[in-house]
């Protein structure tokens, strides 16, 4: 079928399985018709799905050129792959909150946590900051004669972010391998990596730069707008972004259910209070945000409640998908 929606997500690795234990957990078990090997796969309960399994540099190359419609990728590649101008990258961008053009995070994962930032050697005891790595590769070239050298995977990121900050002396050497070990291998000055701890670049001599954090990323659900959009494609996408609102939706709140006298008006006094939600008018239940469930059960006792129960909830489903919606609202009307 043409019109099917196809899914990208990771070929291997703690991605693969990450992303593989969430849809399974929203209801959108990924199954793989010849095994583990097999790079295309179907999800349950969803006919007009198509599982493609992708590196994760390529399924950001096929989010941006439209022949995939939804994804789990890191939004480090995404900006990496997609945001090739030469817009700079200033002090205090949230690069990790949006898209680039083309596309549109549906919903961050909570997952694949990890910073792209600049690294230095130790050794540099004078450079703190970018300004300080301002100052270091103007004077390096005087010294050296030859400009300062970076070992990175983000060449994009990289030339922007250092732009933006008054680093122009310097010259891009592009790591497909350890990037943190090309200055101690002598290939490189200094990196611009990918870190969820920083450990790493220590055991490898290197040190974060103070304000050298060029963006905060994990892993996101994403959608192509250049993707073909059709009928079909839509109506899956509205049973995946459903399921997965309904999980989202359980992971946050807590069922309370209270005994109570039946003129009492607690209910309506807690949701206001606590930020709750009444999903049934005729039942003393409230779905209380989780962080307020103490809270909200020791108001309830004091208002009169003999017992109050708190447990999980499954799922959510709610007329409103504020997920499918937000995409929706960005396909063309004509």
């Amino acid at each position: 079928m043409t019109d099917q929606l196809i899914v990208a997500i990771p070929s291997k690795g703690r991605l693969q399985e990450q992303t593989l234990a969430f849809l399974e957990r929203s209801g959108l078990p990924v199954r793989q018709a010849r095994g583990a090997r097999d790079y295309f796969g179907t999800i349950g309960g969803v006919a007009d799905a198509a599982v493609q399994f992708r590196s994760a540099s390529e399924i950001a190359r096929e989010v941006g050129a439209g022949n995939v419609h939804l994804a789990v990728t890191g939004v480090d590649l995404l900006h990496e792959t997609l945001d090739t101008g030469h817009e700079e990258i200033r002090a205090g961008a949230d690069l990790g909150s949006v898209a680039p053009a083309g596309a549109h995070i549906v919903t961050k994962l909570g997952f694949g946590h990890a910073d792209v930032v600049v690294a230095v050697p130790q050794a540099w005891l004078d450079v703190q900051s970018m300004a300080d790595l301002a100052d270091v590769a103007a004077r390096f070239r005087l010294k050296h004669h030859r400009p300062m050298r970076v070992a990175t995977k983000y060449v994009s990121l990289t030339r922007r972010f250092l732009t933006g900050h008054g680093v122009h002396d310097y010259l891009i050497v592009e790591s497909p391998g350890a990037t943190e070990g090309a200055p101690a291998a002598g290939t490189a000055e200094l990196v611009v990596d990918i870190t969820s701890t920083g450990r790493t670049l220590a055991e490898n001599g290197l040190k974060i730069v103070d304000d050298g954090v060029i963006m905060r990323s994990e892993a996101a659900l994403v959608a192509s707008l250049g993707a073909d959009w059709g009928t079909a494609a839509r109506r899956a996408a509205r049973v995946m972004l459903t399921r997965i609102a309904a999980d989202a939706r359980a992971r946050s709140v807590k069922r309370i259910a209270a005994a109570l006298p039946a003129d009492a008006d607690a209910l309506a006094v807690a949701a206001d209070r606590f930020g709750a939600t009444r999903p049934f008018v005729d039942r003393a239940e409230l779905l209380c945000p989780a962080k307020q469930v103490h809270a909200c059960a020791a108001f309830l006792v004091e208002a009169g409640a003999s017992t109050v129960t708190v447990a999980g909830v499954d799922y959510v489903f709610e007329a409103d998908n504020p997920l499918y919606d937000a995409l929706a609202r960005l396909w063309p009307t004509g």
